[in-house]
């Protein structure tokens, strides 16, 4: 049976994978799977050479690729600590994977949308008084893709890129880098409510509202939209997971 890390959109650790990167994907997700609590130190050094039969420049490499995560602080004689969680990078790539991976399914995918809730529909009210027309166009241009698509794997792409798109089309640059971190995670809700028949046919008219709205320059119409379009997926999703109370990611 396949466990939820082979079904991951995500890359999961490959055959093979250089020392140093193992290292920092097993201590990562202990570390945010909650094996390793904040302000608790690391193993000791010794312990960790022995375990990974490794050298000593290849940990402390290991080491501070956490510490740039946010995952620890290391203070001369003292170790390697465990940082507070608020501290952490949670829009890190590997951080937000090891975060899918830790977090019960249905927990996972509800964090997610209340974030979306709060994010999206303000990044579409500001997008139809800010995009200009090169960028209305190639939101249009992804909800073409969509429209296209016939499979789960071809919706995707475009799905994402919509997304991605209307957060770009804000003119501000940490909304752009905050719509396009989400989007690593929006891989995961898409596949989710695509397990739902004809959730594209039904999905695809809520996303040309939203393309509508910018298009008209109507903020408040593209926000409402936008709501409109998450309070559906979030009931895609409700039902998919009723099914069993959690599914596999294929």
């Amino acid at each position: 049976m396949k466990t939820r890390a082979d079904h991951s959109t995500y890359s999961a650790p490959a055959e093979g994978k250089s020392q140093h990167g193992r290292i920092v994907s097993e201590l990562g997700l202990a570390i945010v799977g909650g094996q390793l609590q904040p302000g608790d130190k690391l193993p000791p050094e010794a312990q960790l050479l022995e375990r990974y039969e490794i050298s000593r420049p290849v940990l402390r490499e290991a080491v501070r690729v956490l510490v740039a995560k946010g995952l620890v602080v290391s203070r001369q004689r003292a170790g390697a600590i465990v940082r507070p969680r608020n501290e952490w990078h949670l829009l890190d790539p590997d951080v937000l994977y090891w975060l899918i991976q830790a977090q019960p399914q249905r927990d996972f995918v509800q964090t997610l949308l209340e974030v979306r809730q709060i994010f999206e529909p303000a990044a579409a009210a500001l997008a139809a008084k800010a995009a200009t027309d090169e960028q209305l166009a190639g939101i249009a241009t992804a909800y073409e893709g969509m429209a296209a698509a016939k499979t789960t794997a071809e919706l995707l792409e475009p799905d994402l890129a919509f997304h991605r798109r209307i957060a770009e089309a804000t003119g501000n640059d940490l909304l752009a880098y905050i719509g396009n971190m989400l989007s690593l995670a929006l891989r995961e809700s898409i596949i989710l409510s695509s397990q739902l028949p004809n959730t594209h046919e039904l999905s695809l008219p809520r996303h040309k509202a939203i393309l509508t709205a910018l298009q008209a320059r109507d903020p408040l119409g593209a926000r409402q939209a936008t709501l409109v379009q998450l309070d559906e997926t979030g009931d895609d999703i409700n039902s998919v997971l009723a099914n069993d109370g959690r599914v596999n990611l294929a």
